[in-house]
């Protein structure tokens, strides 16, 4: 049961991060209120706050377990409502440089695949049925007030569609927009210091469009992932099943190799693709939605953890904290563990003046993994950004390792637990696994 003697909290954004920040808050505060720009559709749609939505997301293994930590039962929830049990390693194709295909294994475990307007709708309704949760629709928060004198968060002040100006007192303000805005804009009107940001530039453009999944597909897969022959070229494609018997298929390339909008051109791009396998599946197949696509600039990493003065009462989560290339699909599931980082905490009666420092700190580590994988962006010449002193290294490591999981099956359950976020990238460091890499390189 929420503690009594914590009242309210409030948070900002009604995506996936607010969605489980809320969840996690729920637990510990009496009443929580989302305050969301869109009004949010009944069943599962697109909509103007998540332009991103329309396009391939994977929920990864670790994100699934945050989820089903904060919903039990939230397993059943996806499968009920339509999404695709994949089996890790058996159902979805990788094809990569040198390995076309990646050996198929039966990993030990489950994912959901499914459209990110399905995911936010089960996602939504479970944190409706949660008696001290509200959705405030079609509201736009516009400033934190803080006290000066004891730099402590006090209220949000918000605007409504059909109605005045609002300030709402809170114990607690969580900020799930993705742009950070209303917290940097505090931190300057304290005088405090802002977050150092970190970016690497990879321009990654994409298109994407939903089409049928024939009933009569026969290969022994359900989805397949084409890796790009990098640094030589940038383009390379996700189809993925979801609900509605339909394949979701996203294309992408990056510092301008970008995806066109017309159907024609869209298939042209797909035909190029460095293995033929995904034009095969999908030439034929009726488009179920128009072509959709989407650009960004780079992958941002706000080091919160380093600032010496942080307003009490006021936490950042998911994108405004780090936002990833969505190439490598970590942005739900890490929001999702993030949430669970803040659910501990508050069950550990961290007092609220301290409770900032903690929560982004903890965070660190669940960050590493993603990030780390985001750095490898680094191997197109034209990413900006400040190159690790080691890239060479590090991508010599990564291949050979590739090589190792692919003829040792315990190796390539292990890569899979890291890159699905269930184990961190240290465990790939490991003294005897690091030797037998080494001797391939």
């Amino acid at each position: 049961m929420p503690d009594l003697a914590r009242s309210h909290a409030v948070v900002i954004g009604a995506g996936m991060a607010g969605l489980t920040a809320a969840q996690a808050i729920s637990r510990h505060f009496r009443k929580v209120m989302i305050i969301e720009r869109d009004a949010l559709p009944a069943e599962p749609a697109p909509r103007s706050g998540t332009p991103q939505a329309q396009h391939a997301h994977m929920l990864l293994a670790g994100g699934l377990k945050a989820l089903q930590t904060l919903f039990p039962g939230f397993e059943n929830d996806l499968a009920e409502a339509g999404a695709v049990k994949i089996r890790t390693g058996k159902d979805i194709r990788w094809e990569r440089p040198g390995f076309d295909p990646f050996p198929i294994r039966d990993l030990g475990f489950d994912i959901f695949s499914m459209s990110r307007p399905l995911l936010e709708a089960v996602t939504r309704r479970r944190v409706l049925e949660t008696p001290n949760i509200g959705i405030c629709m079609r509201s736009r928060a516009t400033k934190l007030v803080a006290s000066r004198d004891t730099m402590r968060l006090e209220a949000v002040r918000y605007e409504s569609e059909d109605g005045p100006a609002v300030t709402v007192e809170a114990e607690l303000v969580v900020e799930a927009s993705g742009r950070c805005g209303l917290t940097l804009q505090l931190l300057e009107e304290l005088s405090l210091q802002k977050p150092e940001e970190t970016e690497i530039g990879i321009d990654q453009a994409y298109a994407s469009t939903i089409v049928e999944r024939s009933i009569d597909h026969d290969a022994d897969w359900l989805g397949n992932i084409v890796l790009p022959s990098a640094p030589a070229s940038s383009r390379g494609a996700f189809l993925f099943p979801i609900e509605k018997q339909q394949w979701l298929l996203s294309i992408g390339g990056n510092h301008g190799d970008a995806p066109p909008g017309d159907r024609a051109a869209f298939m042209d791009f797909v035909k190029s693709l460095r293995t033929p396998t995904i034009y095969d599946a999908v030439r034929d197949a009726r488009p179920v939605t128009d072509i959709v696509r989407y650009q960004l600039p780079c992958s941002t990493r706000r080091h919160f953890e380093r600032l010496e003065a942080f307003p009490a009462g006021l936490l950042a989560i998911g994108d405004a904290l780090c936002r990833f290339n969505p190439v490598f699909g970590q942005g739900m599931s890490v929001a999702a563990q993030e949430a669970v980082i803040l659910d501990r905490l508050l069950a550990e009666d961290v007092l609220v003046e301290r409770l900032a420092r903690d929560f982004f700190a903890a965070l660190q580590d669940t960050i590493a993994t993603p990030w780390g994988v985001a750095v490898t962006d680094f191997v197109y010449p034209a990413t900006r950004g400040v190159r690790p002193a080691d890239l060479a290294q590090r991508l010599q490591y990564g291949a050979a390792l590739t090589r190792l999981a692919a003829e040792d099956p315990e190796v390539h359950r292990l890569t899979a637990e890291v890159s699905q976020l269930l184990k961190p990238q240290a465990a790939l460091r490991d003294p005897a696994l690091a030797a037998r890499v080494m001797s391939l390189i």
